[in-house]
């Protein structure tokens, strides 16, 4: 029997190949070196040859509609703001595949390695610097013709994302049977976070505006992975920065960010901003737990285990920091020893 992915394989070889006959790039000593992905479907490739710059091919799972996908419609917004996104080269809806800017391989999380401390802080500022931008031109370019601007992190989404920590994290990677009276106190729980939350004035949002969707090249920051913004509160993207799974961010540069992010603002009291960032910070914290739980047990993909630790302590801290997270706390640190 011929084994699944070996079929997959050749099925994708056969579209890149179709791909680069299309556009006469057969005949240049093309090279095709496949990329580590991200936890969607898509797949990356890039395509190097003797005379000209190297592209990335994104490949869908199947055909596509590139002026309908959401990623072609945020890439627009974003370049009006403007911010530093990947150039689309080209794209083929019947192969399935969209031809971007090859931005390298060093992320924010793998620079860092090897940067100074000076070169950590300005790139860290820098990346702080592209959230205002983004929040400021966000709010004066709004219009429904853009995606993000009509959906938004509420009390539905803000619910089934904790709801998902409790079902592939939980329940799924810890294998917790929780009581209906417990499951009973976690609902009260996320509704006190949620509700308040999704009350939060509203910003524009990348979604997922971490080290590994932050690409160092020529020297500057670009951001991808932008196709689920949306709209949500203004801490959103900062915490998703600052309280990232992939990397350690001492609390003294935590510190340092946040009020520089406020000084760019202006005209917001800090300590109730920090109130806010670190309630968000849980809320986004539990929901990676489950996003890490469902990669490992659902999709057989094992690298995210490593970021579970640092998460679970990002999480207890903020558990610890604030009284009312008492009974929630004590509920989870029952049955996970990290949050005790």
């Amino acid at each position: 029997m011929t084994d699944h992915r070996t079929l997959e394989g050749a099925a994708v070889r056969d579209r890149i190949g179709q791909y680069l006959r299309e556009r006469g790039l057969t005949d240049r000593h093309t090279r095709v070196v496949p990329l580590t992905g991200d936890a969607s479907d898509r797949k990356y490739f890039r395509i190097i040859t003797a005379d000209e710059a190297s592209i990335v091919l994104a490949l869908h799972a199947g055909p596509i509609d590139f002026a309908a996908l959401p990623f072609a419609n945020v890439a627009e917004l974003l370049r009006q703001v403007p911010l530093p996104v990947p150039l689309v080269i080209d794209h083929s809806d019947a192969l399935g595949i969209v031809a971007q800017q090859d931005l390298g391989d060093v992320t924010l999380q793998a620079h860092l390695g090897a940067s100074s401390p000076s070169e950590h802080a300005a790139l860290y500022r820098q990346a702080v610097t592209l959230i205002e931008l983004l929040q400021r031109r966000g709010a004066e370019l709004a219009s429904d013709a853009h995606l993000p601007y009509r959906i938004a992190f509420d009390v539905e989404k803000l619910t089934w994302e904790l709801d998902f920590f409790i079902r592939h994290f939980v329940e799924g990677y810890r294998g917790i049977v929780l009581t209906p009276s417990e499951k009973a106190v976690l609902a009260e729980e996320w509704a006190s976070i949620v509700t308040e939350l999704a009350s939060e004035p509203r910003v524009l949002c990348h979604r997922d505006y971490h080290s590994r969707n932050l690409m160092l090249h020529d020297g500057s920051l670009y951001i991808i992975d932008f196709q689920d913004a949306r709209m949500g509160p203004d801490t959103y993207d900062l915490v998703s920065l600052l309280r990232d799974s992939y990397v350690d961010t001492a609390d003294a540069a935590v510190d340092e960010l946040v009020a520089y992010f406020l000084a760019l603002k202006g005209g917001q009291d800090e300590q109730e901003f920090r109130r806010r960032f670190d309630l968000m910070a849980l809320q986004r914290n539990l929901k990676a737990l489950g996003t890490f739980g469902y990669q490992t047990m659902t999709r057989r993909n094992p690298v995210y285990i490593q970021y579970i630790p640092r998460t679970l302590r990002y999480a207890r801290t903020n558990l610890e920091r604030y009284d009312r997270f008492t009974r929630l706390r004590d509920l989870l640190a029952a049955h996970i020893d990290e949050l005790q």
